[in-house]
């Protein structure tokens, strides 16, 4: 059974006195981040993508495919994209309760497909395979 979630490409972080921050969720954005900003934002994505995931439970393996799909024809690094896209999915199923932790012995495999362009929904699509 294959289970698609579609997750954001970034995330609001509300802030008290300035406008909210519209935190672009990639790499060179991830590595750049003060650690509270860090979490603040996987926290956020984590809300973003729990409506999808809430009561899902996997005993078995599950292997992982994530699909970007960017606005612009601009050339982009799509594992930039979705290698901090991969740890905030996997911390969030963990937290979640549907695994029971992210190593191998339960995420068997994540694979990158290739990026496509949608001007009209940029977004990343994970496919769940399960095993």
């Amino acid at each position: 059974m294959d289970i698609k979630i579609i997750a954001p490409l970034y995330v609001m972080l509300k802030r008290v006195t300035k406008d909210d921050r519209k935190m672009i969720i990639n790499l060179n954005n991830y590595r750049n981040w003060h650690y509270i900003i860090k979490n603040d934002t996987k926290i956020a994505y984590k809300e973003a993508v729990k409506d999808q995931i809430k009561g899902l439970k996997f005993k078995n393996k599950i292997r992982l495919n994530f699909q970007l799909f960017k606005g612009t024809k601009r050339v982009s690094d799509k594992a930039n994209v979705l290698s901090i896209q991969e740890k905030f999915f996997c911390d969030a199923l963990v937290e979640c309760g549907c695994i029971s932790d992210d190593k191998d012995e339960v995420i068997e495999d994540q694979h990158y497909s290739r990026t496509e362009l949608d001007r009209e929904n940029p977004r990343v699509e994970i496919i769940i395979e399960t095993i």
